[in-house]
C-alpha cells in the first residue's frame, strides 16, 4: 500500500510536499538530532520562528517520526548483530510483526519482496543469545515457515558525517 494511502487509512492526511529548506532541515537533524532551533535556523537561513514552525510541521505530518541516539551496539554490550530473513505464512504479516517487535534485540523489521517475506535486524549479547533467539523464539512461531541468518561483521550508519539527498 503506498505511503499516502497508508497515511490516509490511518486517519492522517498525506504529508505536504517538501521544499529545499525542509530537506536541509532534515539533513541537519539526521546528522545532529539534538540541534537547537536556533542553529537549525542559522544553518538553513530562516528565522527561528520559521524553523520552529517547519520542524513542527514535519513532526505533525509524520515526516519526522522521532529523535534518538545512534548506538554503537558492540560498545553497548550487544556484540552480535544479524539480519534474519523469514518466509512466513501468506497473510500473516501483521501477526508476525507484532511478535517480532516484542523480541529482545529486534531493531528493524521490513516486509519485503523477493525470495523471503520479512527482513529482521537484531542485536544480541553474543552468538549464543542469537542462536537462542532464532532457534527457540523465531522458529517456534507458527507463522514462520523458514529463516536464514546473516551475521553482520561490521556496520556503519551512512548518515554519520555526511549529508545525503532525498
Amino acid at each position: 500500500m503506498p505511503d499516502e494511502q497508508m497515511a490516509t487509512s490511518a486517519g492522517r492526511a498525506p504529508a505536504r510536499p517538501l521544499d529545499e529548506i525542509d530537506r536541509s532541515i532534515l539533513r541537519m537533524l539526521r546528522t545532529d538530532g539534538r540541534a537547537s532551533i536556533r542553529s537549525v535556523a542559522e544553518r538553513v537561513h530562516v528565522s527561528r520562528a520559521n524553523a520552529y514552525a517547519r520542524v513542527n510541521r514535519l513532526i505533525d505530518d509524520g515526516v519526522i517520526r522521532g529523535f534518538g541516539a545512534r548506538i554503537d551496539q558492540e560498545r553497548a554490550g550487544q556484540g552480535a548483530s544479524a539480519y534474519i530473513t523469514l518466509k512466513i505464512v501468506q497473510n500473516s504479516w501483521r501477526t508476525v510483526r507484532e511478535k517480532l517487535q516484542d523480541l529482545p534485540g529486534a531493531a528493524h523489521i521490513a516486509l519485503v519482496s523477493g525470495d523471503f517475506d520479512v527482513l529482521l535486524l537484531v542485536h544480541t549479547k553474543d552468538n549464543r543469545a542469537l542462536r537462542e533467539l532464532v532457534l527457540t523464539r523465531i522458529q517456534a512461531m507458527d507463522e514462520v515457515l523458514s529463516t536464514r541468518t546473516l551475521l553482520v561483521f561490521e556496520e556503519r550508519d551512512l548518515d554519520e558525517g555526511r549529508p545525503r539527498d532525498f
